[in-house]
């Protein structure tokens, strides 16, 4: 018996170039399968697919090795953070104060 397969995306954003594709999974696929399958960490060696946080339409994935991706959605593959965006507010709010003491 064959299984259904259904119509998903995969998208990566990396600094210089984005890639969207369209993949066809077996029905019942994980997010983490699906990504895989999808042959993109080809084109960027540098991502780890197995353990990179994976998200659907802007949401984060809790658990992607056990969450069944459903037809139409689209998977993002997220790339780590250069810096901590709560160190960087607190930088600038410091560096603002700064400067605010020097013009009074």
């Amino acid at each position: 018996m064959v299984e259904p397969v259904i119509e998903i995306e995969v998208v990566y954003a990396a600094v210089d170039r984005q890639v969207l594709r369209s993949v066809s999974v077996n029905d019942g696929a994980t997010v983490r399968a699906a990504v895989l399958a999808s042959g993109i960490g080809s084109e960027f060696p540098e991502l780890n697919l197995a353990e990179c946080p994976l998200g659907i339409f802007g949401k984060v994935v809790a658990d992607p090795d056990s969450r069944v991706i459903q037809a139409g959605e689209r998977i993002e593959i997220y790339r780590p953070l250069l810096a901590d965006p709560k160190e960087v507010r607190r930088l600038r709010a410091a560096k603002a104060a700064e400067a605010k003491a020097r013009n009074v």
